[in-house]
């Protein structure tokens, strides 16, 4: 519809939608009515537009007033029932749209959507107005979203805690050069669902010196001071009342805080300093850190997040408390769970002890039992340069109470290992939270959080087998029963049954029942069906239709044409050298190079493939940004080749978010994940291609293991070096034991001879070579791995042109994916860690 037509029509034609307020609509007309009502009293707009971008900002208005009833229903219910909450604090939250998620939570798609049509609209273009929030990165952000949905949905008192990102990580553009970064805008005009609350402000100190008083207590005094603000935003379960909070912390200074006398002077920097250190702070989301500046930019962010958002908790601890008389400080773990999603949040532990000694005057054992019955920590990394560990100068100069709790941890606890464990005195170095070494002395978070959580998980089997059997090894042996496993899992509502409503509807019908959205386990009687061929044809149309949705949508965001009748190859995620998108490249490469070998007859007997690549490179990260490039500019010469590119087509897809992957994980039919055995965490993209009946090439990494087991392994196209192979592997390689294979080579020369242009690939493709050494040896083990890859993916070619037989994979693999629910996940985290129940607003 063009812009005029939809003006003029909000201008009069539709006479009979009237403007008027209603909250809690459930009509079509009446909804209509509120959108109307919301265009015209909380306009944020001029009065004349009704296009598709003010339809979305005054649709979301009257979505939030739903919202923010059920909301408020639920907290005065959580505040009357009193039961014991959980906090989940993260640095990262992939939230992705929330208009679709709201609605179709909320279950009424279908009336906004006909609402939107009698105000000239169509959803699916009203829909596509509004920008994904910039709150996370990746996995790590986007399993807290599905935890919160989950949360939500299984009725549980639970808040999650994040900052308030104005520029996010980067927006990804993808131009001759390779990745460019330009700040995310989703906060340019406002964000509809944020509610800000102005009487939730906490002080935030940084710097400053420690008092001792004359009784031996101490506090934090001096420094600079800033405020922390909230934003809240409304978290809805699905067909629940329950909508839960994630509170966003923003960073201000006061009025007071400007220097009127110095700005009067033209002064104008120096008179609004703090005012400007204030806004550094929520800017970005991990900020370059080579500076000490850039570290004392990322500790301020990650203190700022975990001393509001305890300062809150406590808040709200004492004021349910309050009409018992005294705060009875033992009750606190009995009402309160902290979750510390990875090591960002790690300050909380001694935020919350420096808490509850300096301002609620307990002593050190108290505080210390308090603080260990409340907090458990999620361990998602095994890179030893992922694991955080701050210099302890930085930390002394920031924090310098917090350091001082810090080194008291560190003494009681190797004072503990040396009177109960002698046989332990030479692991206490690796052990201790402090590294004295004189180099470089540093402050070990992850040994912070091991010390003082009373649980600490995995988030896949193999990956916590790896934490007990290796990282925490020393620390098993003091505490058996600290360490657990939870499996990661996704929400069903957004990744299949709101992302791709054609199998949704075809699972829903052949199960007879949706029950399935919120009981995963149902998909495994779809087993019965795997041969049946009504359901194949249903099963492929709707594949059909996913691939054709996002054919269209990479012809819009690069401008190259796909078909849909070839096979769609996708590996998106973070491009980092452990994924490994550089072996996906290679192999790419080593295929073109055949291609063009063979006579027309052969090619005409291939699997024609089109292969898409999405993921954002770290800014600095100068690997990473080589395979960006590396991709785009063999997808150049291979997309103009004439020859070829009937037969194998090569796409970077941009900006890789939520988004983009609701469109691209239902188009697609083969999905690689194919890091190094053993140093993926999980992975959770894996299980939503699964769930969406794409089959997966993979190594027995991560969930990869567990995924496999689930599908069956006749399902699953394995290939690689196993997790306990990689040690020996490695050593072998540096002994000069490595014989490479000729494809492997191959394609590195292909590359080398400036078939895809003449930028230098050498410092690339020489991370992959030589027998050890800093940027050399090739560490991720893409040579060893390569001929096996080569192989499966033959396999590949093989299997998709039996379309029988590869249907029923597909099938079988969404069957078998039923385990892999946050659903599942969180009831696990809630029984086993939390120990919290449900609080169902009536």
């Amino acid at each position: 519809m063009s812009m005029e037509t939809s003006s003029a029509k909000f201008n009069g034609n539709i006479s009979d939608v009237s403007a008027v307020a209603q909250p809690l609509a459930e009509e079509p007309t009446e909804i209509a009515s509120n959108i109307k009502y919301h265009a015209r009293y909380t306009p944020h707009f001029s009065p004349s537009k009704f296009e598709p971008e003010q339809a979305y900002y005054a649709t979301a208005d009257s979505v939030r007033d739903r919202l923010i009833n059920q909301w408020n229903d639920t907290y005065l219910h959580y505040d009357k029932v009193n039961p014991k909450q959980t906090y989940y604090l993260s640095m990262e939250y992939l939230q992705g749209r929330a208009l679709t998620n709201a609605i179709g939570n909320l279950d009424f798609r279908d009336a906004y959507a006909d609402a939107l049509k009698k105000l000239g609209h169509e959803l699916e273009e009203v829909v596509e107005q509004e920008k994904d929030a910039a709150l996370g990165n990746g996995g790590l952000g986007r399993l807290a979203s599905c935890f919160l949905d989950s949360m939500a949905t299984l009725n549980l008192p639970a808040w999650g805690y994040g900052l308030r990102y104005k520029y996010g990580l980067f927006k990804q553009i993808i131009t001759k050069a390779g990745q460019e970064e330009v700040a995310e805008d989703w906060l340019e005009k406002f964000s509809p669902w944020e509610v800000v609350r102005h009487d939730v402000v906490f002080p935030v100190r940084f710097f400053g010196d420690v008092e001792v008083h004359p009784s031996g207590s101490r506090k934090w005094v001096g420094g600079e001071v800033i405020q922390a603000i909230a934003y809240d935003v409304p978290i809805p379960g699905y067909r629940t009342k329950n909508t839960n909070c994630l509170r966003l912390w923003d960073a201000k200074a006061s009025s007071e805080d400007l220097n009127l006398f110095q700005f009067n002077d033209g002064q104008y920097e120096s008179a609004a300093q703090l005012h400007s250190r204030a806004q550094q702070i929520c800017a970005v989301l991990y900020p370059g850190d080579a500076t000490e500046n850039g570290k004392l930019l990322r500790l301020k962010q990650q203190f700022l997040l975990c001393s509001a958002s305890l300062q809150d908790i406590i808040a709200r601890f004492k004021e349910r408390e309050d009409g018992k008389g005294a705060h009875h400080w033992s009750e606190f773990p009995k009402k309160v769970a902290i979750q510390l999603n990875d090591t960002h949040p790690t300050l909380a532990i001694p935020e919350l002890m420096r808490l509850l000694m300096d301002d609620e005057g307990l002593g050190w054992d108290e505080a210390w039992g308090i603080t260990t019955r409340a907090i458990a920590y999620t361990n998602h990394t095994v890179l030893p340069e992922a694991l955080e560990k701050w210099s302890q100068a930085v930390m002394w100069k920031l924090l310098p109470r917090h350091m001082e709790i810090i080194e008291e941890i560190d003494r009681r606890f190797v004072a503990s290992v040396q009177s109960e464990r002698p046989d332990l005195e030479n692991k206490i170095p690796s052990m201790r939270i402090l590294d004295h070494n004189a180099q470089k002395p540093v402050v070990r978070m992850a040994n912070l959080c091991v010390v003082s959580s009373h649980t600490v998980n995995g988030v896949a089997k193999l990956h916590s087998d790896i934490l007990k059997a290796e990282l925490f090894a020393d620390y098993v042996s003091v505490w058996p029963t600290k360490f657990q496993n939870k499996t990661n899992g996704i929400t069903p509502r957004r990744w299949i049954h709101f992302c791709s409503p054609e199998l949704s509807n075809i699972i829903t019908k052949w199960l007879k029942t949706d029950q399935w959205v919120t009981n995963l386990e149902l998909l495994a009687n779809l087993r019965e069906f795997a041969d049946n061929a009504e359901l194949h044809a249903e099963w492929e149309s709707a594949k059909m239709a996913n691939k054709q949705r996002l054919a269209q949508y990479v012809l819009r965001v690069t401008g190259v044409s796909i078909d849909p009748d070839t096979l769609f190859d996708i590996q998106v995620k973070r491009i980092h050298e452990y994924k490994r998108q550089l072996l996906n490249v290679l192999g790419v490469v080593y295929r073109y190079k055949r291609l063009k070998e063979m006579s027309p007859q052969e090619r005409n007997n291939t699997t024609p493939r089109t292969v898409m690549i999405g993921g954002k490179a770290f800014a600095t990260y100068t690997n990473a940004k080589r395979i960006v490039k590396l991709v785009t500019d063999v997808g150049d010469v291979i997309n103009s080749d004439p020859d070829i590119n009937n037969y194998l087509k090569v796409v970077f897809v941009p900006n890789y978010n939520v988004s983009v992957a609701e469109m691209l994980i239902p188009g697609s039919e083969l999905s690689q994940h194919i890091s190094t055995a053993g140093m993926e965490a999980s992975g959770t993209s894996n299980m939503k291609f699964a769930l969406n009946g794409c089959l997966i090439l993979g190594t027995l990494d991560g969930a990869n293991v567990e995924i496999r087991e689930e599908i069956g392994e006749e399902n699953f196209f394995l290939f690689g070096a196993t997790a306990d192979e990689v040690p020996r592997l490695r050593k072998e390689r540096e002994d000069g034991l490595f014989k490479p294979d000729p494809r492997f080579e191959e394609a590195k020369q292909f590359i080398r001879s400036g078939a895809f242009g003449t930028y230098d690939y050498n410092p690339l493709l020489e991370s992959l070579e030589g027998n050890s050494g800093y940027g050399r040896g090739d560490y991720f083990l893409v040579g060893h791995d390569f001929p096996s890859y080569m192989d499966a993916q033959a396999r590949v070619d093989e299997a998709y042109k039996d379309r029988r037989r590869w249907i029923k994979m597909s099938i079988l693999s969404t069957a078998g994916s039923g385990k892999f629910s946050s659903d599942r996940t969180i009831s696990q985290y809630a029984k086993e860690i939390w120990n919290i129940a449900e609080c169902r607003v009536p």
